[in-house]
């Protein structure tokens, strides 16, 4: 069966992951984990059975350039000993249609989904992929009854990746040495944390003053604004965004296996974090084999606590206005 978790989740294989959903992002997705070397068993649900069978030959026929991985089409039932079951199923999003649209028709796809899990599986972690991620995670928790702490969406993990790669580009320097955040909602009312930002510990506007880089206001909310619309823009030159975000899948995948207690703005439930409550958005939290360890309360200007605090209402209201 392979490397068994013990305690409460002994029957659990860690290398072994389910991905419900074969889309661009969940084939995307676990192509990219075929090769990272976690898993030695990956199966692939989707309501489309002859996709999902398609997608698990064209990406197997790779497994001799790889470490041995066993990638196969299955069902729910396949799911009972996976340690991680990655939920990336739902409709796209569609050009001028926002992530917050999605809700209704998701959250029905979600209804039919969740059950069927917890019915093989009720150890293991979610990792809640499909958009409005924040909202489905919410939708999935309730619906599960999981331990919050093992429903995780991946939240502002790709946004913030985003923020380091365009504050990288406009600096002149490697994105790996920005150290900047995004939280809140994946989508519209995002917050961009610029009071902690730095490069390589140095704060944002030394830097940009030394380097005599712009680091204005107007040029500091443009690469937001590059940010937060970034899907957007990609959506229509291409019809969607996956490569990314299954870099992102990966990078949460490897944290919560190997328990790196990696800082990651994941999505989970948010109880009395900055006074918000009973909602799940993107906050800098420690991921590690059992989940979200906990949440790290980031230092925020007046500002961004002010935005934090709106974008979670925006989610609340939208999660009031759901039959879950």
């Amino acid at each position: 069966m392979g490397n068994l978790l013990y305690g409460k989740n002994s029957n659990l294989n860690i290398q072994k992951c389910g991905v419900i959903g074969c889309g661009a992002v969940g084939a995307t997705s676990a192509h990219t984990l075929l090769g990272s070397g976690l898993f030695n068993e990956i199966v692939l649900l989707d309501i489309n059975r002859k996709k999902a069978e398609g997608e698990a030959m064209d990406i197997g026929h790779g497994a001799p350039f790889v470490k041995p991985v066993n990638i196969y089409a299955g069902d729910y039932s396949d799911l009972s000993d996976a340690y991680l079951v990655i939920i990336t199923a739902g409709a796209n999003q569609m050009p001028g249609e926002t992530r917050i649209d999605l809700a209704e028709k998701n959250v029905k796809i979600f209804k039919s989904i969740i059950p069927k899990i917890v019915e093989y599986n009720k150890d293991c972690i979610l990792l809640i992929v499909s958009n409005p991620v924040d909202i489905l995670t919410s939708v999935a928790l309730k619906l599960s009854g999981f331990e919050p702490s093992r429903v995780i969406g991946s939240g502002t993990v790709l946004d913030t990746a985003r923020f380091k790669y365009l504050l990288g580009e406009h600096l002149g320097v490697d994105s790996r040495n920005v150290h900047a955040l995004i939280i809140g909602e994946h989508g519209d009312s995002e917050v961009a944390v610029y009071s902690s930002a730095n490069i390589s510990g140095v704060d944002l506007d030394e830097f940009c003053q030394t380097c005599n880089k712009c680091g204005d206001r107007e040029s500091m909310h443009q690469i937001y604004e590059e940010v937060k619309n970034s899907a957007y823009e990609i959506i229509e030159r291409k019809g969607a965004t996956f490569y990314a975000i299954a870099r992102v899948v990966k990078r949460i995948a490897q944290a919560l296996i190997r328990d790196e207690n990696a800082i990651l703005t994941v999505s989970s439930l948010v109880e009395g974090h900055y006074g918000i409550h009973g909602v799940c958005l993107g906050l800098p939290s420690v991921v590690g084999r059992e989940g979200v360890k906990w949440i790290i309360d980031t230092p925020l200007d007046e500002n961004e606590e002010k935005q934090l605090t709106e974008s979670a209402g925006k989610l609340r209201e939208v999660l009031e206005g759901l039959n879950i």
